[in-house]
């Protein structure tokens, strides 16, 4: 038997873009499959994915942009030209150069990746078509996929045991591959040889993530709805029967949640809504569910995971393992777990959820492609967060409730119009400021300094407030997401309050939905009772045509 190779990594940082993760330092040096590599050479990886039956395949790619690959090699997965299997990383010539946009894999194993200016490449196993070139031959080189994706720029990849799907920048979504319960999603279990669009009630949707299981397809549309074809054995299309779906089908028990991203496992699927929680389905004999118990579930049911929001989910189809990580850092896992089945959701010490397929899934495998930053040069970006309230550079002092905060005219200029007017002839060094508290504006400060804020949600609605005042739009929208993730049935009305105040129309809308959701609890607490009179009426009248009194 072969042996499989555990993988740590380092601590998780923000997602770069969908489907990658940045991490502070990879250290593949802990990771058998790289011992024979030099430090100087681990040093030089910026993304790694571990893939295959055993997790025995690697691709990793260097601060060149070039692509190295070793491992076992089966059906030429390494794209080598060969079959040959190699303990020391070779370069693979023919993408070199190409940066990696992302990357996913299939059980034979086949590999889909899409390069950064959305070209389609396929290689490895090939006997069901899953490589989208026409043929049903191995395919021992790289092959660009431009059959339908000429004009096309391809954004996500998400490969099932033996099928391919890829999303494009216009929402469109293409299938090939294996087809037997209908997964490509065009109506027959013919396999599909080329890439194919998938449209039905798909065909005016503008999809915004796509995931694979082992047989089956699933789609997020910018409504929050989610559509799903394919396999159906287990119950892990989440549509209440057992049926395969030939075609994609809206899963009508998730009405009225909107949810942002979906994973799939081998026959389990999860999904994340935009109040942070989890519901999922399917296949459930390792506690892979995280509800409890091992029976099978039909239907979306959620998953209790303490009381701070999920940020992530995380699971693949080679597994079935389930992982997710909360607003406050916390990891959790639970399904199969190095054989132990966890039936429900367990606290880790992991800092990232890529940890727990590296160390608990059988076979240890990625379950995204993983990006690495360099820590030893400092970007643009970088060096300006790190003058944000600096002292010994800055030129200019704001003085807020008693306390001072460091800036830079000519940085703050740039990057505010307010500041472009309001500094131009202004030869004072010290700027005394009374509309706004200090938190919220030494937050608008950072801002400008680092693109991002860090605020809770109440101080947040005076930063949306400022972001009103001064018309800064991309602050506004932050203010809100910030503001979404920390509604609960006390602060539910006092944050529709503030939304229609500051004309935020994206958090009204949220924030009503949540009450509508939570109506019984908010309507008793405090925030209802005070409730403005106008505000109160509009939201009777609007709860009324949406139909929340009905019995």
């Amino acid at each position: 038997m072969e042996e499989e190779f555990p993988l740590f990594y380092g601590e998780s940082g923000k997602p770069v873009q969908a489907t990658l993760s940045s991490l502070k330092m990879l250290d593949v040096g802990k990771w058998p499959m790289f011992s024979l590599c030099s430090e100087e050479e681990l040093q030089l990886i910026r993304q790694a994915c571990v893939f295959g039956s055993a997790g025995n395949e690697v691709l990793y790619t260097t601060v060149n942009d070039e692509i190295f690959v070793l491992g076992t090699n089966c059906c030429g997965c390494l794209g080598l030209g060969d079959v040959q299997s190699t303990i020391e990383p070779r370069r693979l010539d023919s993408l070199s150069g190409k940066k990696i946009a992302c990357l996913s894999y299939g059980s034979g194993p086949h590999i889909v990746l899409a390069t950064a200016e959305g070209e389609v490449f396929t290689w490895g196993h090939n006997a069901y078509s899953q490589l989208g070139n026409g043929t049903t031959n191995h395919g021992l080189v790289p092959c660009h996929i431009s059959t339908n994706l000429s004009n096309k720029q391809v954004i996500e990849v998400a490969c099932g045991s033996y099928h391919s799907l890829v999303l494009t920048s216009d929402g469109e979504v293409f299938a090939w591959g294996y087809n037997n319960s209908g997964q490509v999603g065009s109506g027959s279990t013919a396999n599909q040889p080329i890439p194919r669009r998938v449209t039905g009630c798909l065909q005016n949707k503008v999809v915004v993530n796509i995931a694979c299981g082992q047989m089956c397809s699933m789609v997020v549309v910018d409504t929050g709805e989610v559509y799903v074809w394919g396999y159906n054995g287990n119950g892990q299309l989440g549509l209440g029967s057992g049926g395969n779906q030939p075609t994609p089908c809206r899963i009508a028990a998730l009405q009225g949640i909107r949810v942002q991203r979906v994973a799939c496992g081998y026959a389990h699927t999860l999904v994340l809504t935009d109040e942070g929680q989890v519901y999922a389905w399917g296949a459930n004999s390792y506690g892979q569910l995280g509800t409890g118990n091992k029976s099978n579930q039909s239907y979306p049911t959620p998953v209790v995971v303490e009381k701070d929001r999920i940020v992530e989910i995380a699971a693949c189809h080679s597994a079935h393992t389930s992982a997710a990580k909360t607003q406050g850092g916390n990891v959790y896992m639970w399904g199969q777990c190095r054989g132990q089945s966890v039936i429900l959701p367990h606290l880790t010490h992991f800092s990232c959820t890529d940890d727990v397929f590296a160390c608990f899934a059988t076979p240890a495998v990625t379950w995204r492609l993983l990006s690495v930053e360099p820590d030893d040069h400092l970007t643009v970006a970088e060096s300006l967060k790190r003058e944000f309230d600096n002292p010994d550079t800055a030129d200019l002092k704001f003085l807020v409730d008693g306390k001072y905060i460091y800036a830079h005219k000519v940085l703050l200029k740039i990057r505010c119009e307010h500041f472009r007017s309001s500094l131009e002839d202004n030869e004072d060094d010290i700027v005394e400021m009374s509309e706004f508290s200090y938190p919220v504006y030494r937050a608008f400060l950072e801002y400008l300094y680092t693109d991002s804020i860090s605020l809770s949600p109440e101080e947040a609605v005076g930063l949306l407030d400022l972001a009103t005042f001064y018309r800064e739009n991309r602050l506004k929208k932050l203010c809100q997401q910030t503001i979404k993730q920390g509604i609960c049935e006390e602060n539910a009305i006092a944050l529709l309050s503030a939304a229609v105040k500051y004309d935020a129309q994206d958090l009204e809308e949220f924030c009503f939905r949540f009450c509508i959701n939570h109506l019984t609890v908010v309507t008793q607490t405090s925030g209802f009772a005070e409730m403005d009179h106008d505000l109160l009426k509009n939201f009777i009248s609007k709860a009324s045509r949406v139909g929340a009194f009905k019995n």
